[in-house]
C-alpha cells in the first residue's frame, strides 16, 4: 500500500514538474500579445547631458566621430556634433566603456560594453561588439562575462589583430578578465595576459612605431554596497615586445605599497616617453615618467586623481611635455609632469573622462565629461557645449498635478535636479529652454505637494533637502539635523523622500532613521530608531577576506552602510508606512512610527540585499510589493515579491522577467490592482495579472536602465526616469487595464479615450520646428492637441504575395526547387485589394467629422486625431493620401464618438461600437471667442469658400493649360488657319478678363498702380489672419468675407459659361479631325 501511494505521489510530482517546465517553455498569452501601438515619447532634456566614457574620431574625416556614453549607448556625428544619432539602441547593453575606430578601415567600429569606471552607479555590459558599416549594424564578438571593458586597440596595418583590455566584473571575482587578443577580427579570442580572479586590465597601449610592443595596466578593485577597494597586489604595469606572446612586469620605480588604478599614455610627439598616473595606498601615488620604454619610472610629482572615477591621461600629439589629466577639474602639465595647473573650465561642466586632441592642431579638443561633449579651439579658453545629446542619468522621477500640463521632475547623476513640462503649447516641441534647475549637486528623489504644485522638495546627495518655490525660484534648506546629544544621521547617497497623499505639508524623509514633517519641512519628528542591521562594514569581506584600513581607497566614494533606501506611505492608511534598507531589511509600522516590525530572510530573496523599492498598494492595505537589487554582489537576477498579509508571508512574482536585469522600481495602477509595472536594468515591463506574467513595452524606448517610474493619474501617463537617456512618457496607458490575455476573450475594440485637450499651437520661434535656430537646436517630442485613440484588432491580414514569398523562402532554406507561380496566381496577387480599418469620427449630431484609414494589423494599436475638420479643398494631381494631419478648422468643444470598421473587398463589418469621448478647449487665451460655436462656424464658412475658390481656380487653370496644346494642334492640322482662330482667341480673352477679376491685374502692380482687392486676395488674407486663432472674428474679417463672397458669385457664373464654351470647342475640334490634345472632353455620341 505504501508503494502504491509512493507511486501516486511521484506521478503527481512528475506531472507537476512537467507542467511547470511546459509552462516555462511556452510563451504566455501576454507575451504573444502585440502592443506596438503603445510608443514611448522622449521628452529629453539635453539642458544638461550625461557622462561620456570615450570618444573615437575617424582619422580620415575628423568631423565624424563616435561617442561612448557611460549609460546611454553609442552616438555618432558626421558634422562636428551639429547633430548626433544613437546607433546602439537595440543591442543587449547600454553601458559603454570604450569605442575604437579601425585605423585601416574607419567603417569598422569596435565597442566595449560596461563602463570602464568603478563608481557607485556604474552599469555592466556583455562584452565586445563590432560594426562593419559605421554603426548601422552590430555583432557581439564575445567576452560576454567581462562586464566592463577598459579599452580596445586595433593593429594599424592588420584589422584582424585586435587587443582588448577586459576589466572584468566589479562586484564579483572571476569572469572574463585580462588582456585578450584576436587574430581573426574577433571571431575567437585568446587570453594572453592574466593576473588573478580579482584583477582586470583597465588599459592597453601600442607603441605607434612598432605594433609588437604593448603596454598594459592591471587593476585589482572591488565594489559592494558597503564598500569600495581600489587596489591590491594585482595592480601594476606590464609590457610585451612580441605582440602579447610574452609579458614582463615593468614596475621599477613605482611605489612599493599596494597600487590602485594606473593611467597610461605614450607621447605621440616622442614615443620614447611614457607617462603614468599611479594610485597607491598610504598616499604614495603620483605622476610618473619613463624615458626608456617602461624599464624605469621616475616620479615627477604627487599628482593623482581618483581611480574610482578618473585616473586617465592624454599626452599632447605635438608637444612631448604636455599631458592632460582627466579629473574633476582637468589638469595639465607643460613640463612633463613636474607641475600641474587647471584648464580653464569656467563655463564647462567638470568631471572629465575622455579627450581627443586634433593631431594637426593641438589647440582643438573634444572633451567628454559628466555633462556631455564640449569642444574648444583655443585650449579651453572658450567652450562649445553640444546641447543636443539627451543622455542625462536620472536616479528618480516625480510628477505634479499642474494644469493644463503636468511637470516632470528628476534628480540626476552630477547634473542637478531638473524640472520641465510634459507638453507645451507651441508647434516646435519641448526645448532645453523649457527646463529649469530646482537644486544643485547630484540630484535624487523629488516630491511635490499634492495640492500646490509650486511647492517642490528637492535634494542632493546625502540628504541635502531643500524646499523649492517654483514661482520665485527660491530654495530653502530643510534637511533634518541630529537633536541634542543624538548621533549624526547616516544618509545614503540617494535618500528616500515622500510627500503624503493624506495631508498637504506632510513629508517623509529617511537616513538610518525615519523623519516626518507636518509643516513643509520647517520642523521634523523622528519616528523611528535606527532601522538597519547596524553592521560594521569594515568587518565584511572583500576579495574573500577582511581588509585593513590601509587598503587602497577603502570605503572611498561609498555611502555609509546601514541606511534606509526606500520608503512608502500607504495611500489608504496614513499610519501604515514601510521602509527598506541597504542591508536587506524591510520594516513596517502600522501606528505612524510608534513601533516597527522587522521583516528579514524572505524566501527566495538574497541575504542582506539592497531593498531598492517598497510599495504599499493603493487598493488593499494588506498588499506590499518589494524589489531587491543584488547586482552589487554580482547577482543580476530580478527579485520582486508581494505580500498579501502586511509582510507576514511573501511570494516571488519575478516569474518570466528576463534573468539578466536587476529590478529598480515598482508601480501599481490606481484603478486595476492586477496591473503592475516594474523598471529593470534593461527596460520597462508590465503585468496585467499581478505578476504571474510580464511583458516588455519597448517601442520608442532604447535598451536602458529604468531607475524609477511615476504615474500621472489625471492623464493616465507613465513617466520613466532612465539612467542615461532622460525622461520617457507613455501617453495614456489606460488601455492596458482592459486587455484580456485569455485567447478566448480577446476581441476587436476601441478602448476608452481620455478627454482630449484642444488649442491652437503657438510659434514663438516664428517658423515651424527649429525655425532659424540651426540644426543643433534640440527639440524633444511634444504631444500636440490630439485625441489618442487606442484600439485592439483581432484581424490578421497577409497578402497572397507575402504568403507565396514566405513559402519560397522556406523552400530556399531547405534548398528545394522554387517553381514559378501560374498566370492565374500572379493575377490574383495583383488584383488583391488589401483590407483597411476605418475609424469614423462623429460629433454630437452624428455628422461625420473625419475618417481615418489604417492598414489591418493585429494587436494593440493607436491612432491620433488632430481635432480638426477635414479641409474640403479640391483633390488635385499629386495629392497626399487622406491622413490625420489635415489642417482644417479645429472642431467645437464637446462630445465626439469613434467607430471602428473593417472594409474588406465589398464587405464592411463593424468591429467596435461607437465610443464617446470629450474634446475640451484649453483655457489659455486672453480674449477667447465669446461664442466658440459661432467662431468655428465662421472658420468653416471661410474654409468652404476657400475650397470653392480652389475648385474654380482649378477649372480656370485647366482651360488655360489646354490652350497651348490646342493652338499647336491647329497649326499641325490641314484645316484653314481661320477656322477656330476667333473661337480660341475669344476664350483666351475671357480667361484674362476672369483672371483679373479673380486674382488681380499684374500690369497694374508692375506700373505701381493701386487696384481693388480681389475676392481671392480678400479671402486669402482673411483665412491667414484668423485660421490659427480661437478669438472671435473681427468686424473686418466679417465684412471681408461678405465682400469676397458677393464678388465671387459672378466669377463663378463666368467660369461656368466659359467651361461650356470650351467644351463645345473641344467637340468641334474632334469633329474636324484636329489632332488629339490632352484631357479632351469625351465626344457625345
Amino acid at each position: 500500500m505504501k508503494n502504491f501511494f509512493l507511486i501516486i505521489l511521484l506521478s503527481i510530482i512528475s506531472f507537476s514538474l512537467f507542467s511547470q517546465k511546459k509552462k516555462n517553455n511556452e510563451k504566455s498569452d501576454l507575451e504573444n500579445l502585440s502592443i506596438s501601438g503603445l510608443k514611448w515619447r522622449s521628452v529629453g532634456p539635453a539642458l544638461t547631458s550625461g557622462r561620456i566614457s570615450d570618444i573615437a574620431v575617424n582619422p580620415n574625416k575628423p568631423f565624424e566621430y563616435y561617442v561612448a556614453v557611460a549609460s546611454g549607448g553609442v552616438w555618432k556625428t558626421q558634422n562636428w556634433g551639429v547633430s548626433f544619432e544613437p546607433i546602439f539602441d537595440n543591442e543587449s547593453s547600454y553601458s559603454i566603456g570604450c569605442v575604437s575606430v579601425d585605423p585601416e578601415n574607419p567603417n569598422v567600429v569596435w565597442v566595449g560594453t560596461g563602463e570602464n569606471n568603478n563608481q557607485r552607479s556604474v552599469a555592466y555590459g556583455d562584452g565586445v561588439y563590432k560594426s562593419l558599416d559605421g554603426g548601422k549594424s552590430w555583432k557581439n564578438m564575445g567576452l560576454e562575462n567581462s562586464e566592463h571593458i577598459g579599452n580596445i586597440i586595433i593593429h594599424p596595418k592588420n584589422s584582424n589583430i585586435v587587443y582588448v583590455a577586459a576589466y572584468g566584473p566589479l562586484w564579483n571575482k572571476g569572469g572574463d578578465r585580462g588582456i585578450y587578443k584576436s587574430e581573426n577580427g574577433g571571431e575567437s579570442w585568446e587570453r594572453i595576459l592574466y593576473v588573478d580572479e580579482h584583477t582586470g586590465f583597465n588599459e592597453i597601449h601600442m607603441d605607434p612605431r612598432n605594433p609588437q610592443i604593448l603596454y598594459a595596466a592591471s587593476h585589482q578593485r572591488r565594489r559592494h554596497v558597503y564598500t569600495y577597494v581600489g587596489g591590491g597586489p594585482g595592480s601594476g604595469l606590464h609590457k610585451s615586445e612580441d605582440g602579447g606572446k610574452s609579458w614582463v612586469e615593468i614596475n621599477k620605480g613605482l611605489p612599493k605599497v599596494e597600487l590602485g588604478r594606473i593611467g597610461l599614455d605614450i607621447s605621440p610627439a616622442n614615443p620614447e616617453i611614457i607617462y603614468a598616473i599611479v594610485e597607491a595606498s598610504d598616499k604614495k601615488g603620483g605622476f610618473y615618467k619613463s624615458i626608456d620604454r617602461g624599464q624605469n619610472w621616475v616620479k615627477q610629482s604627487s599628482k593623482v586623481t581618483s581611480g574610482n572615477y578618473y585616473q586617465e591621461i592624454v599626452a599632447d600629439p605635438i608637444d612631448q611635455d604636455i599631458v592632460y589629466v582627466m579629473d574633476t577639474y582637468m589638469g595639465v602639465t607643460n613640463d612633463g609632469g613636474k607641475t600641474f595647473k587647471y584648464v580653464d573650465e569656467k563655463y564647462k561642466h567638470v568631471d572629465n573622462h575622455s579627450m581627443w586632441i586634433n593631431p594637426k592642431n593641438n589647440k582643438h579638443w573634444i572633451v567628454g565629461c559628466d555633462g556631455g561633449i564640449y569642444e574648444t579651439f583655443d585650449k579651453g579658453k572658450n567652450w562649445d557645449y553640444k546641447k543636443n545629446l539627451p543622455v542625462t542619468q536620472f536616479y528618480k522621477v516625480a510628477v505634479d498635478n499642474a494644469k493644463p500640463f503636468y511637470n516632470i521632475y528628476g534628480g540626476t547623476q552630477d547634473n542637478y535636479t531638473l524640472g520641465g513640462p510634459s507638453r507645451v503649447i507651441n508647434e516646435h516641441g519641448i526645448s532645453n529652454q523649457d527646463w529649469f534647475v530646482t537644486h544643485g549637486g547630484d540630484g535624487f528623489e523629488t516630491a511635490i505637494d499634492p495640492e500646490n504644485p509650486n511647492i517642490v522638495y528637492s535634494q542632493s546627495q546625502y540628504g541635502w533637502l531643500v524646499r523649492y518655490d517654483k514661482l520665485s525660484g527660491e530654495e530653502v534648506g530643510i534637511k533634518p539635523v541630529a537633536r541634542k546629544n543624538e548621533l549624526s544621521y547616516k544618509w545614503n547617497w540617494d535618500a528616500p523622500l515622500s510627500a503624503s497623499k493624506h495631508k498637504s505639508g506632510r513629508i517623509y524623509f529617511a537616513a538610518n532613521k525615519v523623519f516626518r514633517s507636518n509643516d513643509y519641512g520647517n520642523s521634523w519628528s523622528v519616528i523611528s530608531d535606527d532601522l538597519t542591521r547596524k553592521l560594521d562594514r569594515n568587518k565584511l569581506k572583500v576579495y574573500d577576506r577582511v581588509l585593513s584600513i590601509d587598503a587602497v581607497e577603502k570605503n572611498g566614494s561609498t555611502s555609509p552602510y546601514g541606511t534606509i533606501v526606500s520608503l512608502s506611505e500607504s495611500p489608504i492608511d496614513p499610519n501604515l508606512i514601510v521602509i527598506g534598507t541597504d542591508d536587506g531589511l524591510i520594516q513596517i509600522t502600522e501606528n505612524g512610527g510608534e513601533s516597527w516590525r522587522k521583516i528579514d530572510k524572505i524566501k527566495g530573496a538574497p541575504s542582506q540585499s539592497y531593498v531598492n523599492s517598497v510599495y504599499l498598494s493603493q487598493h488593499d492595505t494588506n498588499v506590499i510589493y518589494a524589489a531587491f537589487n543584488h547586482h552589487k554582489f554580482g547577482d543580476f537576477k530580478p527579485y520582486i515579491f508581494i505580500s498579501n498579509d502586511k509582510g507576514n508571508s511573501w511570494e516571488s512574482i519575478s516569474s518570466d522577467l528576463p534573468e539578466r536585469g536587476s529590478v529598480y522600481s515598482i508601480e501599481e495602477d490606481h484603478e486595476n490592482s492586477e496591473l503592475i509595472f516594474c523598471g529593470t536594468e534593461f527596460g520597462f515591463f508590465f503585468s496585467n495579472n499581478g505578476g504571474v506574467n510580464w511583458k516588455k513595452i519597448s517601442n520608442g524606448l532604447p535598451t536602458i536602465s529604468v531607475r524609477d517610474i511615476a504615474i500621472q493619474r489625471t492623464e493616465n501617463d507613465i513617466v520613466l526616469g532612465t539612467f542615461g537617456r532622460g525622461f520617457y512618457v507613455l501617453d495614456d496607458y489606460s488601455s492596458l487595464r482592459h486587455i484580456q490575455t485569455n485567447k478566448n476573450t480577446i476581441e476587436s475594440k476601441v478602448f476608452p479615450i481620455r478627454p482630449s485637450l484642444m488649442w491652437e499651437k503657438s510659434s514663438p520661434l516664428g517658423r515651424p520646428a527649429k525655425a532659424f535656430q540651426g540644426d543643433d537646436f534640440y527639440l524633444a517630442e511634444n504631444l500636440d492637441p490630439v485625441a489618442l485613440i487606442t484600439y485592439y484588432n483581432d484581424t490578421k491580414f497577409e497578402s497572397l504575395e507575402s504568403k507565396r514569398k514566405k513559402k519560397e523562402s522556406k523552400l530556399l532554406k531547405d534548398k528545394k526547387d522554387i517553381f514559378y507561380p501560374t498566370y492565374d496566381e500572379l493575377k490574383k496577387e495583383e488584383e488583391q485589394i488589401n483590407p483597411e480599418l476605418v475609424f469614423t469620427i462623429r460629433d454630437e449630431n452624428e455628422e461625420i467629422i473625419k475618417k481615418i484609414f489604417k492598414p489591418v494589423s493585429k494587436g494593440l494599436n493607436r491612432i491620433k486625431w488632430n481635432l480638426r475638420y477635414e479641409s474640403m479643398y479640391p483633390v488635385l494631381k499629386g495629392f497626399s493620401k487622406s491622413g490625420s494631419n489635415s489642417r482644417g478648422t479645429l472642431v467645437n468643444p464637446g462630445t465626439y464618438s469613434v467607430e471602428m470598421l473593417l472594409v474588406e473587398n465589398e464587405n464592411i463589418t463593424q468591429l467596435s461600437k461607437p465610443i464617446n469621448f470629450e474634446v475640451i478647449a484649453l483655457n489659455n487665451t486672453t480674449m477667447p471667442a465669446a461664442n466658440r460655436k459661432a467662431k468655428v462656424d465662421f472658420q468653416r464658412k471661410v474654409d468652404a469658400l476657400q475650397a470653392k475658390m480652389g475648385e474654380y481656380n482649378t477649372k480656370l487653370s485647366q482651360i488655360k493649360d489646354k490652350i497651348p496644346y490646342i493652338e499647336e494642334a491647329l497649326r499641325r492640322s490641314n484645316k484653314p488657319v481661320d477656322l477656330f482662330y476667333s473661337s480660341v482667341n475669344d476664350i483666351k480673352y475671357q480667361i484674362e478678363d476672369i483672371s483679373k477679376s479673380f486674382y488681380g491685374d499684374d500690369l497694374l502692380s508692375k506700373i505701381d498702380q493701386q487696384e481693388k482687392p480681389t475676392p481671392y486676395y480678400r479671402l486669402g488674407y482673411l483665412a491667414y489672419e484668423q485660421k490659427n486663432s480661437t478669438s472671435s472674428p473681427t468686424e473686418t474679417h466679417l465684412n471681408s468675407f461678405k465682400i469676397a463672397f458677393e464678388e465671387f458669385q459672378p466669377i463663378v457664373k463666368k467660369i461656368e459659361d466659359l467651361k461650356l464654351k470650351f467644351d463645345n470647342l473641344e467637340v468641334s475640334l474632334k469633329e474636324n479631325n484636329i489632332p488629339y490634345t490632352p484631357e479632351r472632353i469625351k465626344e457625345k455620341f
